[in-house]
């Protein structure tokens, strides 16, 4: 694993933290050690949920680093197919289309470029009340491609985004919360609790159940209400079709009938 990306194991929890000094800016080795962290989650059965941070509270991540481009070692033009990103794309989650175990943002300081995409890639996000967001490619001649043009105008009023995208605005995390970009604003000695807290809750939810969450939601976003419907029962949602048949669902509903905890096994 990259020495820039730190993974740590709690159970059925994944913590992956950012610690590339000054500003986390994210070159091809960092993306690559980032997917290889966000598949160890796919794929290990003993994994149900991340969490993913950064080192102290000045930075989230400052994104893509401008130093590899300007020198030469990456490229703009067709960046995406020019260079190895690493599974899941750039930052391992921006394009990992396969990952339906939730993660958690606990953002720590600024998001900015960049990393703002990698934290929008994030199912739900937490906040310090000090983080900011910003999106500055504009006076550098660029855009946000690796997700911000997609995503953001779907999390917050189109009129909102654009604003950010051609202006360069700041985004404080209080507004971040009145939008609904970020689920909760807390102050920065209880974020990693909070963000413990949330995933502890998760990891001893139903495997199967919380990954079709994931699962269905990316196969019916922007699709008709009724079509939704169809394209949910029809398709190829293999989650989905296990957790009807799972011996978790018959535990949760055994369970409730008797009055006690689940336990769940992700099968």
């Amino acid at each position: 694993m990259n020495n820039s990306v730190e993974v740590t194991r709690n159970g059925h929890i994944l913590e992956v933290k950012l610690n590339k000094p000054k500003v986390n800016a994210i070159d091809i080795p960092m993306s690559q050690a980032l997917g290889e962290a966000f598949a160890e989650l796919r794929d290990d059965p003993e994994l149900r949920v991340g969490i993913l941070t950064a080192e102290g509270q000045k930075i989230f991540s400052a994104g893509w680093d401008l130093k590899e481009l300007n020198s030469g070692e990456t490229q703009l033009d067709n960046w995406w197919e020019t260079a190895d990103y690493g599974d899941g794309g750039f930052a391992g989650l921006t394009e990992n289309w396969n990952l339906n175990k939730p993660v958690i943002a606990a953002l720590n300081g600024l998001v900015i470029g960049g990393g703002f995409e990698l934290a929008m890639s994030c199912d739900l996000l937490i906040a310090a009340d000090h983080v900011e967001f910003g999106l500055p490619e504009m006076p550098l001649g660029m855009v946000p491609d690796a997700g911000a043009l997609q995503r953001l105008p779907r999390l917050i009023p189109r009129n909102i985004a654009t604003e950010m995208f051609l202006l360069g605005r700041r985004m404080k995390a209080d507004e971040a919360a009145r939008w609904g970009l970020v689920n909760k604003v807390v102050p920065y000695d209880e974020l990693m609790d909070t963000a413990r807290e949330w995933a502890e809750n998760l990891a001893w939810a139903a495997p199967l159940a919380m990954q079709t969450v994931k699962e269905v939601q990316r196969a019916i976003e922007c699709v008709p209400l009724e079509q939704a419907f169809h394209k949910m029962r029809t398709e190829d949602l293999p989650t989905y079709k296990s957790m009807l048949t799972s011996e978790d669902a018959e535990e949760g509903v055994r369970a409730f009938v008797e009055k006690r905890e689940p336990v769940f096994k992700g099968k």
